[in-house]
């Protein structure tokens, strides 16, 4: 009885592996299919950055007029605790600033990335700041 249950286990194991390792016959029209779809893709990306860059203008002028508020408290508990307001939100927008711009560049560049695949080495060299 074991041995029955051995084989039925392994055979239902290792038929997925079998399928994986099949050769994939191409796809008609592959690249095609993949230039048609990088358009609209484009103009996705195109559309986030622009709104993400409003988001970015929004949050700073925000930042600004705390930073102006700070000057009225007199209070120095309440100066503190805007103070580490400021500071969180100044980081906040200082990491979605290099967001932005980590995703221009990714969608700028001649090598297209596609999401779950390691970019390619030209995609990772970090810029001097």
């Amino acid at each position: 009885m074991k041995v029955n249950s051995f084989l039925l286990a392994l055979i239902f194991g290792l038929t997925p592996l079998m399928w994986a390792q099949e050769p994939q016959a191409p796809r008609p029209g592959g690249s095609q299919a993949r230039g048609e779809h990088r358009e609209p893709m484009k103009e996705i990306h195109q559309q986030e950055m622009g709104a993400m860059k409003a988001d970015i203008q929004n949050m700073k002028s925000a930042l600004a007029q705390m930073k102006a508020n700070l000057l009225t408290i007199k209070d120095v508990n309440e100066f503190a605790r805007w103070r580490n307001n400021v500071d969180l939100w100044e980081t906040l927008v200082g990491h979605m600033e290099r967001m932005q711009k980590r995703m221009e560049s990714l969608g700028t560049g001649t090598e297209p990335h596609r999401l779950g695949s390691p970019p390619s080495p030209s995609q990772t060299q970090q810029k001097p700041e």
